[in-house]
Order: structure tokens, then C-alpha cells, then sequence
């Protein structure tokens, strides 16, 4: 009969995609990943070996990485006929927050990511009360820290803010600077330059930059 043919054909497609999609003829038999140790990451995405590769939740495998707190983002890949690939994005770290036991690595969101007991000896020290992404104060000590130039870095021991309004540099010499808010950086900056110039860097005492057209000397 003329309509049996396109059955037949109906009919083998629909056995095609239920072996792609339910079956693990077409299964995960490799998790690769890129841009990231891969054990730990496999760790978390917990993939099941022979999970029908077209039918799987990247959604969930994606909130299951992201669970990992080194993780900033990840894509998540199907390549036919039998892999799953993690493309990574790690979290880098721009400072570290002194802690009880050691200190937190931080990361240019605002995210304190992960404990270390030794810290890189590149990485300043920024101190915070409760650092967070959604924290006023702790996005204002990284738009200053961001802005400080390699030459008063070298000069810094920590960066200090109790408040978006109550930011300080502790510099060695046993020199503080009142930076007050994260605004008019360039000019303070510039301020400072100038005052560091001028000083043999043994003098202790306190500069009040906070308003940089009037610098207060303590």
C-alpha cells in the first residue's frame, strides 16, 4: 500500500530519536574540560557516564559547576557522538582579605572565593568587614584599589575601609592616607604623587587627601 512507505519511514526516524534522546547507545562517555583542572570540575558537574547526550539538562549541570565558588562562569557543550564539554571560566583574583586562620582570595566582583593560609605574595591586602558583590563598601575599596598606580602600590601594606566613605592606605614609613570615597581618584592620585615626591618615605604621619584641593598633614 502506497501509505505504508512513509510509515516505515516514520517509524524508523522515530526509533533514530529514541535512541539518541533515550537511550545510551548515544550517551556521555567523556566530560571534557577546558579552561580548568578537570577532576575537580567533573567533581561537581557529577555526570552521569552513558546519559543520552541530546536529551541532557545543561541547565543543571551548569548550576552544579557554578556551585564550585572558583567558578565565575561556564558554557556548557554537547559534541556528538559522546562527549560533554565544560568551558570554564575561572575567578581571578585581585586582592586578599585577611581572615582568622589566613586570608580570602578576592576577586575584582567582590567575591571572596577561596582560603589560603599562605598568601601571593603579589596580591595586596584589602581589609573588609563583610566583603560581598552587593557591598557598597567592598566596591568602593576595589574602584580605589583598581585605580592606584604600580608606584603607590609598591608603597602599600593594606588598603583599609570601614565604610564606602572611610577608605585609608597604610604605606610603610608608618604613613596612613585618608583616601575618604572611591571618587576624584585621578586627582588623589595625583596629590599624592606630588606629597611622595617631596618625602624621603621615613617621615611617619598622616595625610588627609579626602578632599584634594585642601590636604590636611597630620
Amino acid at each position: 500500500m502506497p501509505w505504508l512507505v512513509p510509515l516505515a519511514v516514520l517509524a524508523v526516524l522515530g526509533g533514530a530519536v529514541a535512541v539518541v534522546y533515550g537511550t545510551s547507545l548515544v550517551g556521555v562517555s567523556h566530560v571534557e574540560v577546558v579552561g580548568a583542572p578537570a577532576e575537580e570540575i567533573q567533581v561537581f558537574a557529577a555526570v552521569p557516564r552513558g546519559t543520552p547526550l541530546a536529551g541532557f539538562d545543561k541547565a543543571a549541570v551548569r548550576r552544579r559547576v557554578l556551585a564550585d565558588p572558583a567558578v565565575r562562569d561556564v558554557t556548557v557543550l554537547r559534541r556528538f557522538p559522546d562527549t560533554l564539554v565544560l568551558q570554564v571560566t575561572l575567578r581571578h583574583a585581585v586582592a586578599v582579605v585577611p581572615e582568622v586562620d589566613g586570608v580570602m582570595l578576592l576577586d575584582d566582583t567582590g567575591v571572596a572565593y577561596a582560603a589560603t593560609r599562605t598568601p601571593p605574595p603579589e596580591l595586596p591586602v584589602v581589609r573588609l568587614a563583610d566583603p560581598a558583590p552587593g557591598d557598597l563598601t567592598t566596591r568602593s575599596a576595589l574602584i580605589v584599589l583598581a585605580a592606584l598606580p604600580p608606584a603607590i602600590r609598591a608603597l602599600m601594606i593594606r588598603l583599609e575601609a570601614d565604610a564606602p566613605t572611610r577608605i585609608r592606605l597604610d604605606l610603610t614609613g608608618d604613613r596612613t592616607i585618608i583616601w575618604g570615597d572611591a571618587t576624584d581618584n585621578p586627582e588623589k592620585i595625583r596629590v599624592l604623587t606630588t606629597l611622595l615626591a617631596s618625602d624621603d618615605g621615613t617621615r611617619p604621619g598622616t595625610l588627609d587627601i579626602s578632599a584634594p584641593s585642601v590636604v590636611a598633614v597630620r
